[in-house]
């Protein structure tokens, strides 16, 4: 019976969001520090391609590495992102473009969503990816991005952003269960990080503010990640 209303509501989105560009500049950088670099690789869709930010180093992949270099050490950092991809499109032409990497975040869900992919299915792309990654880089610690709750995003009207809220939730259910592959961990994003003023101009990307809290998250989780996996291997 909503079918009609969340296919012209969808429309009426389309139409007024505004379409912002991806961020400028270069799509790798340093964050210099003592000792030789770790190397940071993040890979994803419009997050990671800096949608919202005038550059990448106020987008999603160089506030993460500053956040990791306030520990001292070094980073170097590639964000590998397409604005439009799903897990799919991520694995088959994203993937081939990633450089070596000491730490991986992947940051995807987004357009599985709005593609009303299942959950089934989105779990089955991520698990290829993933698959994909470590044939390419090796038992690479990764990072997975929780789906962003698509329930608080301002640009979406309701019922739209009930039914696309609730699927992202589904998506993101669905990916937490790779959390328990080896060397990787699930990320949940918590609703109350998105407050409506950290929003981009079109009320759905983040802007820096959005990309700043949600890359000091995932700098807690990947210095707990990387001190597992890594340190105990240099004792």
């Amino acid at each position: 019976m909503l079918a009609p209303i969340l296919l012209a509501q969808a429309v009426r989105v389309r139409r007024a969001t505004p379409r912002l560009p991806g961020a400028t500049g270069p799509v790798s950088g340093l964050v210099r520090g003592e000792g030789g670099p770790l190397r940071l690789a993040v890979l994803g869709e419009s997050t990671v391609d800096g949608v919202g930010a005038a550059t990448h180093a106020e987008a999603l992949t160089g506030q993460l590495a500053d956040a990791l270099a306030r520990g001292g050490r070094a980073v170097a950092w590639q964000a590998v992102g397409r604005t439009g991809a799903n897990a799919r499109v991520a694995r088959e032409d994203l993937l081939p473009l990633l450089e070596p990497a000491d730490l991986v975040v992947i940051a995807l869900g987004v357009n599985d969503t709005i593609e009303l992919h299942s959950a089934t299915r989105y779990r089955r792309d991520l698990l290829d990816l993933m698959v994909s990654l470590r044939r390419r880089a090796g038992h690479v610690p990764v990072v997975l991005a929780g789906v962003p709750p698509m329930g608080r995003f301002p640009a979406l009207p309701r019922p739209l952003r009930d039914v696309l809220g609730a699927r992202s939730g589904a998506l993101d259910a669905a990916a937490a269960r790779l959390g328990s592959l080896p060397g990787v961990v699930h990320v949940q994003m918590p609703a109350a990080m998105l407050d409506p003023a950290t929003f981009a101009e079109d009320r759905f990307h983040p802007g820096p503010e959005g990309y700043r809290r949600w890359a000091e998250q995932l700098a807690d989780v990947s210095r707990r990640l990387l001190s597992d996996t890594i340190q105990p291997e240099n004792r």
